[in-house]
């Protein structure tokens, strides 16, 4: 019963380890929040940048994860070329080695002295009115809650080791195979990896078996190339609804990582006599020699397998970042592009929200434009319907008209379901107001359909009673819809402008729609009592006049709502 209870100590350890990284991790992100976001999709430029950024910003989040997915919602939003993304890809893995030595000191130092004074200042900070300093707090929380997780991880640990013999048999079965005894604990950390959904905490088990005594250095350091493989799946996952450019940048993280671990294999011996050769230098033991039972010895053991981690990371990078173009030849072979792509569907969001709010914003945007870009196309079919005299062309046109009706909903509640699950999670007063903000748009977005059905209607009664508009009529409209169609240029100009403060050219156009409706209706008048047109035409003719005249509010309002507030 004992052992069973310290197994569940040690498990729950790691849940704690677990769920301190992600809370440091997801605060780190909300106090950066756009600024991350702009960062990584702007310092793109060369080479050097790519890997510079992906680097910083996994270093800052603590998670290459969360920069993958980011890079594959922002390939997937059309922010970043696949070329670019892969360079950013090897900077995250780099990157990502820094927690590596983040868990070697926690393993290394009883840091967790510190967790609980950390944890009252967090604790002060998560009170705070102010969402920065909540983030903050989170962060700190985090932090003491991951280095508090490795002390009880440690301490578990050290309690089975009155059972060392039993767990050293078991690992015995599969340390005597020579080369595949690696390949077996390769697979292991990869399937490690894939269940946990964390390397950081692969590594934590990798130190932990090591320094135990349990598995020697080249055993641990496979299981840190199965880690490297393993954390490709998420990305591989986030990319499963995206677009073709965002599968192709997931592959691409899973070739990069998985030609690295095959070249270190080749040269497994070799590459590990190179790290005691360093670590030697550095004046620590070398970890494929050290005897446990001597001073430092563990500190020597942990530090050996982050530099394993390391310089395998940069290896690799400073090898393939010159077969970028390569990478994305083989990865667009891997995944084909599809013949057909379907027209009506959501295109920028992927499987579902970022870590964050603040990063999730960005792919609605995306899609707002997408939205706006599509009700554009249908208003060129409105117009259509309105100049076309024959019958059969027009039942046609109709039918379009009534389909984008359609599409104009679903995309509306599909958008609307993304920013519902968004505004679920704890999320700053700025993203609050944006997604209000995207609420008012799209609403105002599926009113347009709503619209365009509403005029093919009008034009149904109209061909039903025999009713022509004749050149004057179609004339008039037509100028009426050409102050519409220049509306709805400004609108989709606006949605793709990130710091829209002035929307003058979108108040402009809807004073020329009002102005142009105004002269028309008195136009209206005076023909109807002049008797220049039958007044059942006149009646259909002047309800299109006032359902474009809406559509001009509509628009007024979509580039109202998507003017960007100044931040006090």
């Amino acid at each position: 019963m004992s052992i069973l209870l310290q197994v569940l100590t040690l498990i729950g350890a790691l849940g704690m380890f677990l769920y301190g990284m992600t809370l440091m991790s997801e605060g780190l992100q909300k106090t950066a929040g756009d600024k991350l976001r702009s960062f990584l999709a702007s310092m793109t430029s060369n080479s050097f940048k790519r890997v510079l950024t992906g680097l910083g910003v996994t270093a800052l989040v603590q998670s290459s994860s969360a920069t993958t997915i980011m890079v594959v919602s922002f390939v997937n939003a059309g922010l970043l070329t696949l070329g670019n993304a892969i360079g950013v890809i090897m900077g995250a893995n780099i990157g990502t080695t820094l927690t590596a030595w983040v868990t070697a000191l926690g393993f290394s130092v009883d840091i967790s002295v510190f967790s609980v004074p950390l944890m009252a200042l967090g604790f002060v900070l998560c009170t705070s009115k102010k969402q920065k300093n909540k983030s903050i707090g989170e962060f700190v929380v985090g932090f003491a809650i991951m280095f508090l997780g490795l002390s009880f991880m440690k301490n578990s640990a050290g309690a089975l080791l009155d059972n060392k013999d039993a767990m050293l048999s078991f690992f015995s079965h599969f340390t005597g195979f020579g080369f595949w005894s690696q390949i077996i604990f390769l697979l292991a950390g990869t399937i490690l990896t894939i269940v946990l959904q964390a390397s950081s905490a692969t590594m934590a088990i990798t130190m932990l078996l090591a320094t135990s005594g349990l598995i020697d250095f080249p055993l641990a350091c496979a299981m840190v190339l199965g880690e490297n493989i393993g954390t490709t799946i998420t990305a591989n996952m986030a990319a499963a609804v995206g677009n073709t450019s965002a599968k192709r940048t997931a592959r691409a993280h899973t070739v990069f990582n998985v030609f690295g671990v095959f070249w270190v294999l080749v040269v497994f011996k070799p590459f590990l006599s190179l790290v005691g050769i360093i670590m030697e230098a550095l004046g620590f033991y070398n970890p494929l020699t050290v005897d446990l039972t001597a001073p430092g010895a563990s500190s020597s053991l942990l530090y050996g397998i982050s530099m394993l981690h390391t310089l395998f990371n940069i290896t690799n990078t400073l090898i393939l970042i010159w077969f970028t173009p390569q990478i994305e030849k083989i990865v667009t072979w891997m995944v084909k592009a599809p013949k057909g792509e379907e027209v009506f569907r959501l295109k920028y969001i992927s499987a579902g929200p970022l870590s964050t709010a603040e990063l999730s914003l960005q792919e609605a945007q995306q899609e707002m434009v997408h939205f706006a870009e599509i009700c554009r196309n249908g208003f060129g079919y409105l117009r259509q319907a309105v100049n076309e005299q024959n019958k059969e062309k027009f039942d046609v046109l109709n039918e379009k008209l009534v389909k984008y009706e359609e599409i104009t909903d679903r995309i509306e509640y599909e958008i609307a379901q993304y920013l519902n699950e968004v505004s679920r999670n704890e999320i700053s007063a700025e993203a609050a107001d944006r997604i209000r903000s995207m609420y008012k748009i799209i609403k105002e977005m599926e009113s347009l359909g709503d619209s365009g059905e509403a005029i093919g209607r009008i034009l149904t009664r109209k061909n039903v009673h025999g009713k022509v508009f004749d050149k004057s009529l179609l004339d008039r409209l037509n100028k009426m819809m050409d102050l519409v169609q220049k509306g709805y240029d400004i609108m989709v100009e606006n949605l793709k402008n990130p710091d829209l403060t002035d929307i003058s050219n979108a108040v402009n156009a809807e004073y020329n729609i009002d102005e142009c409706r105004r002269y028309l209706r008195e136009e209206h008048i005076v023909n109807i009592e002049s008797n220049s047109y039958n007044y059942l035409t006149g009646v259909y003719y002047i309800d299109v006049l006032n359902e474009l005249e809406k559509i001009g509010d509509f628009l007024i309002n979509i580039s109202e709502a998507a003017v960007t507030k100044d931040e006090d």
